[in-house]
């Protein structure tokens, strides 16, 4: 690929990307949108670990990350956090995560001493994972 043909090849400003449990929804998004869903690569390694590429540059773009967190609901959080890490990584200018179920937000204080709020924490690790936004339809409680 030259440099001029590089600059032929338009850019997409706004991504679609979707994880692997209930892409459906992504594609009603997008259909919705009048876009495609982003083409990506996603499977897991023998061991259970995650693995997540992109097919197309993402560098510059808004980039929205669809993925229900439905069982089992480690491996969905973990695979979308996985794949914020690697819009970061590729450069992309803002990432929102689109979650319509918020995993753990029960676990959204404490009851009794000792106890997490892992609603709290899913926000963290979406935030230090590099999400600019987050966007959920269903919340168990507005502290969240």
């Amino acid at each position: 690929m030259t440099l001029s043909t590089m600059s032929a090849i338009p850019k997409k400003s706004l991504m679609l990307l979707s994880g692997r449990y209930h892409p459906e929804l992504a594609e009603e998004v997008a259909k919705y949108l009048d876009i495609a869903v982003t083409p990506q690569s996603a499977y897991a390694f023998a061991n259970g670990e995650i693995f997540v590429r992109f097919e197309e540059s993402v560098r510059g773009c808004d980039a929205f990350v669809v993925q229900a967190h439905a069982a089992p609901i480690n491996d969905s959080i973990m695979e979308q956090l996985i794949m914020v890490d690697a819009l970061k990584r590729a450069s992309a200018k803002r990432i929102t995560v689109v979650m319509p179920f918020w995993g753990y937000s029960r676990q959204d204080k404490k009851h009794r001493g000792r106890e997490p709020i892992s609603a709290r924490l899913i926000a963290d690790m979406f935030k230090v994972a590099g999400a600019n936004r987050i966007m959920t339809v269903d919340l168990h409680t507005s502290q969240i």
